[in-house]
């Protein structure tokens, strides 16, 4: 009869290395205040505004425009968020065709320009959000304006005419 062969010896656990502590020396106590200074700076900045005169006719070519130009300086398709006030912008129409389900997976997965109604996108930054002020009464403008720019990381272009917020 032919013996089992056995396993050898089982590997000992792994070594412990020693987990970093705070570095020795005195510690610190916070000033009083130092907390409320602390939340005031990190308050989230707003992103750089650039305004693109355009008719409401011509608020999505100069939207396209942008876009191109800010491929062409080196952003990443993924980083770019393009939102309109009224009608879809054309390539928005083209993927709706393909349902709803992949409409959106594409804004997920955030690897290329993604178009949207500021109206009905869904809640997501990106670093540049490029708002086409393309018709609209002046309370959706405005409340374009604010979801762009809740939406924008570093940069918010608008192309088209704003309106002055309303007075209250």
């Amino acid at each position: 009869m032919a013996a089992t062969p056995r396993p050898g010896p089982r590997p000992g656990p792994p070594a412990r290395r020693p987990v970093p502590g705070p570095p020795a020396g005195p510690t610190r106590t916070a000033k009083p205040g130092a907390q409320a200074r602390r939340g005031a700076d990190s308050l989230p900045t707003l992103p750089e505004l650039q305004l693109l005169p355009a008719t409401p006719e011509a608020a999505l070519d100069r939207a396209d425009e942008a876009v191109d130009l800010l491929l062409d300086a080196g952003r990443a398709p993924g980083q770019i968020l393009v939102l309109t006030t009224a009608e879809s912008h054309p390539w928005q129409q083209h993927e709706q065709t393909f349902g709803a389900e992949r409409y959106w997976a594409q804004l997920e997965a955030a690897d290329d320009v993604f178009y949207a109604d500021a109206a009905d996108c869904r809640p997501v930054r990106r670093e540049v959000v490029v708002l086409a002020v393309n018709g609209g009464d002046t309370g959706a403008v405005q409340d374009a304006l604010a979801v762009a720019l809740a939406r924008a990381g570093s940069l918010l272009i608008v192309c088209g005419e704003t309106p002055l917020p309303a007075q209250r």
